[in-house]
């Protein structure tokens, strides 16, 4: 008879190692469990000496100790969480280095930026979603949201909503970013240059109407009461698009283009050069955003420069609201504009 071998069992796994709390960080570290809870939670009111502090963030390190954010909620009556809705429109390298900015200055403070995707209910619905999760201040960007969402938001212990966006909205601090300054800075440039058909660009992608509809309005602006002429410009992001337009240039006798932003300018010139339309000689280009592109280009690009508010001062504006909630809503003026005359005009 054969003897079959029998299969060795399976080791037992080992046992899972437990989760380090703050008492373990203080046995570690050699300090109080309160002296823990003071230096992990960045508590000002109480002074720790900085080799204290160090051998608490070590010990910290060492186990891999991180502080329960819900209890330190609970402990603070609100969560550190500042929720940053996704905008539901395309943003470019300007905005993106705008968000970048806010959120390490937030991150200074001792806040938790969370940002929440677009998908879903939209406006005062969207304002349900973001309270379940028990934000401490919410910043919306873009228009949509009303006096009765920041009522939701406040309800579910947000103590401050800031919008960002072309109006005021009840109850929420304001950042005006009103976008006709843009296009007004372009027209105004290119009139005093002695241009007097100006078209411009107003791109057809989703999303874009809150902005690119104010900076038409702003060229208006600049030239009303003038001989100058304003043609509107639809035109799609991609080359076809813009050679289709450039095709057709002359015919429409225009003189200079404002081209919403400087990607557009660069897809405009391309098509405009391949056309054999001279830039700035029969026409005149001034893009907006100031990107590096636009400097490398041949000619080199006019471009509006957007001055977008400080993430600093924006952080500071949050936690200030944080802290006293019962203050009225500010609100600020924080888009400038400035042309930055190069070559293509």
């Amino acid at each position: 008879m054969v003897q079959i071998p029998k299969t060795p069992a399976p080791p037992s796994p080992a046992p899972s190692r437990s989760v380090p709390t703050s008492a373990d960080v203080a046995r570690l570290a050699g300090v109080s469990r309160a002296t823990v809870s003071y230096v992990l939670n960045n508590t000002s009111a109480v002074r720790i000496s900085e080799p204290t502090r160090r051998r608490v963030h070590e010990a910290a390190k060492e186990l891999g100790y991180v502080p329960h954010a819900a209890a330190r909620s609970l402990r603070a009556g609100h969560s550190r969480m500042v929720l940053i809705p996704a905008p539901t429109f395309p943003v470019g390298p300007l905005y993106s280095r705008f968000l970048t900015d806010l959120q390490n200055a937030l991150a200074a403070l001792d806040y938790t930026v969370v940002q929440h995707g677009t998908g879903g209910p939209h406006g005062d619905e969207a304002a349900r979603v973001w309270a379940e999760l028990r934000p401490v201040a919410v910043l919306v960007p873009g228009s949509g949201l009303g006096p009765r969402g920041v009522a939701v938001l406040k309800r579910s212990g947000a103590r401050a909503v800031v919008t960002l966006g072309p109006e005021t909205i009840e109850g929420a601090h304001a950042l005006l970013m009103d976008h006709d300054v843009v296009g007004h800075s372009a027209g105004a440039h290119l009139y005093d240059r002695g241009r007097r058909r100006i078209g411009v660009v107003v791109p057809q992608e989703p999303g874009l109407e809150a902005f690119s509809a104010p900076r038409l309005d702003g060229v208006r602006q600049s030239v009303r009461g003038t001989d100058a002429t304003v043609t509107e410009l639809p035109l799609a992001y991609d080359e076809q698009a813009a050679a289709r337009l450039a095709a057709r240039w002359r015919t429409l006798g225009l003189d200079s283009v404002f081209t919403y932003n400087d990607e557009y300018a660069m897809l405009l010139m391309r098509a405009l050069l391949d056309e054999g339309i001279r830039i700035p000689e029969e026409t005149a280009v001034v893009g907006a955003d100031d990107l590096m592109l636009g400097r490398l280009l041949r000619p080199r690009l006019s471009t509006v420069r957007l001055e977008l508010p400080c993430g600093r001062e924006l952080a500071e504006l949050v936690d200030r609201a944080v802290r006293r909630p019962a203050t009225e809503p500010e609100t600020h003026k924080v888009l400038g504009a400035t042309v930055l005359h190069r070559a293509s005009s």
